[in-house]
């Protein structure tokens, strides 16, 4: 199957980036959000970021303009009746995807395939409660969308071959490299990457080293890009916590505990980098430490 109209469902952060790539890469984009705002907003971030990459010279502006011009937006859901594939990137809750799977699925095309961008919730489950479970997949891209190049492909027990061939595909045509992950909590990358981050907030906690500290030491002791705390702000604290959350349940392990001060900075609404202030204070530059 040959997939050339592909629907982005969620226009936040990561739809927003898949919406970009895809449309890059030639293929018209549904882009649907049922808040106006959001997908105002979300419109209005792809075509800054298109003019950055034609102000760095990796785009021209005739990509660019060919870009923005294959890309619709939507805020309901019949807007997707012509899509070979509609991904999923709304929030990482099962409930919350289970609930837009029953508001998809009446508009949804019968050859179309449905792809969640979980970064851990079981696609085996997700694709039971879609109603179409071998033609639903895991595609899990990763933050920027745009500047990184992996998608983790995951197969539920009932994922079709032709699904997966399909999917492979299309995200090579859109640039990247894809892996395939088997369907258990996290996948891979997430499985090794949340708890790391979480061990580090443990050792913040314990007073083991301070903020400055561990970032550092990751960064210069293991030649990580970005610290641990620092990465923990730029993915949202809530979504590390819903990643350990899932971790912990799918498991059953106490070493994927969440950190008790990683449940108290949500449960302040300090998520990082969206809300001015997690593990650093961004309201400063550079931002500062904030215990």
């Amino acid at each position: 199957m040959t997939l050339n109209t592909v629907g982005v469902l969620g226009a936040g952060a990561m739809g927003n980036g898949i919406a970009h790539v895809a449309a890059l890469a030639g293929l018209n984009v549904v882009l649907v959000d049922t808040a106006q705002p959001v997908l105002d907003k979300s419109l209005a971030t792809m075509a800054k970021n298109l003019e950055r990459q034609v102000q760095k010279g990796t785009i021209d502006q005739t990509a660019e303009q060919a870009a923005l011009a294959r890309v619709k937006g939507a805020t309901t859901h019949d807007a997707l009746s012509l899509c070979d594939i509609v991904i999923e990137a709304v929030p990482e809750r099962e409930d919350i995807k289970r609930a837009v799977y029953a508001q998809l699925l009446p508009h949804l095309a019968p050859h179309a395939i449905l792809a969640s961008n979980t970064s851990s919730i079981s696609i085996t489950k997700l694709g039971h409660a879609s109603g179409i479970a071998d033609r639903f997949v895991g595609m899990h891209f990763f933050n920027p969308v745009p500047m990184m190049k992996l998608v983790e492909i995951i197969s539920g027990l009932a994922t079709s071959p032709a699904t997966i061939s399909a999917v492979e595909a299309l995200a090579q045509r859109m640039g990247k490299t894809t892996i395939m992950a088997q369907d258990f909590s996290g996948f891979i990358v997430n499985r090794i990457l949340v708890p790391m981050i979480n061990e580090a907030i443990f050792a913040l906690h314990e007073g083991i080293g301070t903020i400055t500290s561990i970032d550092q030491g990751m960064k210069l002791g293991a030649s990580h890009p970005m610290g641990p705390l620092t990465l923990a702000d730029f993915v949202g604290l809530d979504i590390v916590l819903d990643v350990m959350r899932v971790l912990h349940e799918g498991l059953g392990e106490d070493k994927y505990r969440p950190c008790p001060l990683l449940v108290n900075y949500v449960a302040a609404g300090w998520l990082g980098r969206k809300s001015g202030r997690g593990f650093y204070d961004y309201s400063t530059t550079p931002p500062t430490p904030t215990r």
